[in-house]
């Protein structure tokens, strides 16, 4: 069968599926800081994803909310931690790690 209108919807949802895997991909062993419902923060490498939003980190710390903005307290020190996906808030990828990367691509 022939289609006349490009690329049937399918192969398009391959697509952007592959380069959503890319994307993940790219960020395994870089740093990141989770923000979960509770207020704890945890900092460690990303290794692992599900599609239920799961993650795992490992060589995690968990820092605990403070109420005041300026100090974040002692790290308390997980090693492996597995953070629900119904529990993330926000995921950012440090700064740092994402340089580190860009220039070793650079390099090679």
């Amino acid at each position: 069968m022939i289609e006349e209108n490009g690329p049937s919807a399918h192969q398009s949802e391959v697509s952007s599926s592959s380069q959503a895997r890319q994307k993940l991909e790219g960020l395994l062993n870089k740093n990141m800081r989770i923000r979960m419902t509770d207020g704890r923060t945890l900092v460690g490498l990303f290794l692992c994803t599900d599609r239920d939003c799961n993650v795992i980190l490992g060589s995690a710390q968990e820092f605990l909310k403070s109420s005041d903005t300026f100090s974040q307290g002692e790290p308390r020190v997980l090693g492996l931690a597995m953070i629900p996906g119904h529990h993330v808030v926000s995921i950012e990828v440090e700064a740092e790690s994402l340089e580190d990367a860009e220039g070793f691509g650079a390099n090679h």
